[in-house]
């Protein structure tokens, strides 16, 4: 390839790079601007939803142990993590491990303060821990009488989660909070529907494949684990939630919203 077009090639790459970044700005300011009220109720909206995924892993585990190969089950426990995601996503709801990306963007680009960024952080976690508890006491236990998980399969799930002391959770939570601030920006940059889906697929799939600790799904897991079991307590939630979300934003702020930010600034000049 000729000099130029590697040229041409860089410029053309700048130039998508932009055009996401202006999109993510835009659509973090909107979303900063947006009245407290419509806000949390898409947050609880989202909270709720997100459930679907962890109630799907906890059917897998019932209905898949001693039938299945280990590998295979974690296939498809990933699969079903992914589903809760695709309902919050294209529903276009409000989950709080976006903003840690999104809603940065424009306080980087100095056209919004961190008290804005502060109460939509705080709106939209407040929104999904409420929805994502209302869900765990009321679906679960439903669930149960029914029959179609068993209270030993959510206390695996949940355990899977707490059973790490705090320097390994944040870490882990850190993972957990990059990608799904490169998922953001994956989703702006994907043509069409198909695409959307299949980023957040495999995303999400990878960080329940990786038993990762997203502070929100991680939620109603956690506590399905306490509310079905004696193997959870309510202080290895409390340290499950206060860590993972603290590396959950550590993970999008630093190494998707500094990092993509600076490098397409700097690019550009």
């Amino acid at each position: 390839m000729s000099e130029d077009a590697n040229s041409e090639s860089g410029v053309q790459s700048q130039a998508q790079s932009h055009d996401i970044l202006d999109t993510q700005i835009e659509e973090g300011l909107n979303e900063l601007n947006r009245e407290s009220a419509g806000l949390f109720l898409s947050a609880l909206s989202a909270g709720l939803d997100i459930g679907f995924g962890p109630l799907l892993i906890a059917v897998v585990v019932t209905v898949s142990t001693g039938e299945l190969s280990p590998p295979t089950m974690e296939l498809l426990m990933a699969s079903a993590y992914s589903l809760g995601f695709l309902f919050v996503i294209l529903g276009q709801t409000e989950l709080f491990t976006e903003h840690t990306t999104l809603a940065v963007l424009p306080v980087l680009d100095k056209q919004a303060s961190v008290v804005d960024l502060g109460r939509l952080w705080g709106l939209v976690y407040g929104g999904n821990i409420v929805g994502g508890t209302l869900f765990a006491v009321f679906v679960i236990p439903i669930s149960i009488s029914l029959g179609i998980a068993e209270p030993s399969a959510f206390g695996e799930v949940a355990t899977k989660l707490t059973d790490h002391d705090a320097f390994t959770l944040f870490g882990a939570g850190i993972l957990a909070g990059w990608l799904m601030g490169l998922l953001s920006w994956l989703v702006t940059a994907a043509s069409d529907t198909i695409s959307t889906v299949a980023v957040i697929f495999i995303v999400t799939g990878a960080i329940g494949f990786m038993h990762l600790p997203h502070s929100i799904a991680g939620n109603v897991e956690v506590l399905g684990g306490f509310l079905a079991t004696n193997e959870v307590t309510l202080a290895d939630y409390g340290r499950f939630l206060v860590t993972s979300t603290a590396g959950n934003v550590v993970g999008g702020t630093v190494f998707v919203a500094l990092l993509k930010y600076g490098h397409v600034v700097r690019g550009g000049s």
